[in-house]
């Protein structure tokens, strides 16, 4: 039996809940960004909680880069059919294709950075005033300087040194054309406060999740799942591993982690056992000591 704090994950949801609904009376044309990953699953499953029996007032955002695992991609889709929902999709290989980024070369190319002009474009084609994300405050240390309500200007930009206070739970979502907002409902969430909720809720979760067998590589020290778009070099060599996806995003960028957890009991205890960060797998938030707050002042999530 797993051991957690039903009452703090209930104000959790409670004050979640509460920020969902601030969203959906503020503004007129909100978004739910929607990866597939279990931060974007709760918040949808927190969502629909919060307009039952109603169907949630907003569409799903997925910012697509092509290489995108197949399992997330199938469970998106199953999730959309399921609950009704309608999905807005921005296509990273379309930008490509447009000419409005570069794809990188070379061993450590990856699309994951492009998907910032991808996600301003498509705020900009649907008229999105809000998108709401998953982001938890013990992701990255540039997650810690979020308000719930953080402000973008005319070009998708994020100042972290002029947000705007939150005191007493009162948000301000007052905005000039061209501008909108990012929400982040989980902002007061923890993994551990994710997982134990998930275990409550009995959420259904991608098979990547939980512990399988799968082909990789490791590189710079960081367990890469083998796939086309991996261009391996000389000495990296491809073995079956015993791994589970802490995170999901990008297949060039996303590591495993060796694990037995094939339960969500399994996972708890193992989230509760590790020193490492959750995002410690994520090579593309090492590319610099600031490479997170950088995109995000350029208009990432």
């Amino acid at each position: 039996m797993v051991n957690y704090h039903l009452n703090h994950i209930k104000l959790l949801e409670a004050e979640s809940v509460f920020i969902l609904r601030e969203v959906a009376a503020q503004f007129e044309r909100p978004a739910l960004l929607f990866s597939g990953g279990k931060d974007s699953i709760v918040m949808l499953h927190l969502a629909r909680k919060a307009f039952w029996p109603s169907r949630i007032p907003f569409p799903l955002m997925h910012i697509d880069t092509g290489h995108n695992f197949v399992e997330t991609l199938e469970y998106r889709d199953r999730v959309v059919e399921t609950i009704g929902a309608r999905l807005i999709v921005g296509s990273v290989q379309e930008s490509i294709d447009k000419g409005r980024v570069m794809e990188e070369t070379g061993y450590n190319a990856s699309r994951n950075v492009l998907q910032t002009i991808t996600l301003l474009d498509t705020i900009e084609e649907n008229k999105i005033d809000v998108a709401m994300g998953g982001a938890r405050r013990d992701e990255e240390k540039a997650r810690a300087k979020e308000r719930f309500f953080s402000h973008r200007d005319e070009f998708g930009q994020w100042d972290p040194k002029n947000q705007r206070p939150e005191l007493w739970n009162l948000f301000n979502g007052k905005k000039r054309i061209g501008e909108h907002f990012r929400v982040f409902p989980l902002s007061n969430w923890t993994e551990m406060d994710v997982w134990q909720y998930i275990y409550h809720e009995q959420i259904e979760m991608p098979s990547l999740y939980f512990s399988h067998d799968r082909d990789c590589f490791v590189r710079d020290g960081v367990m890469y799942a083998f796939s086309d778009f991996m261009k391996l070099r000389p000495t990296e060599k491809v073995e079956n591993m015993h791994v589970r996806f802490r995170t999901i995003g990008d297949m060039t960028c996303t590591g495993a982690t060796l694990s037995h957890a094939k339960s969500l009991e399994d996972i708890i205890a193992e989230v509760a056992a590790t020193r490492v960060t959750e995002r410690g797998s994520r090579i593309d938030d090492k590319r610099s000591e600031a490479a997170m707050e950088d995109r995000k002042k350029e208009g990432y999530f």
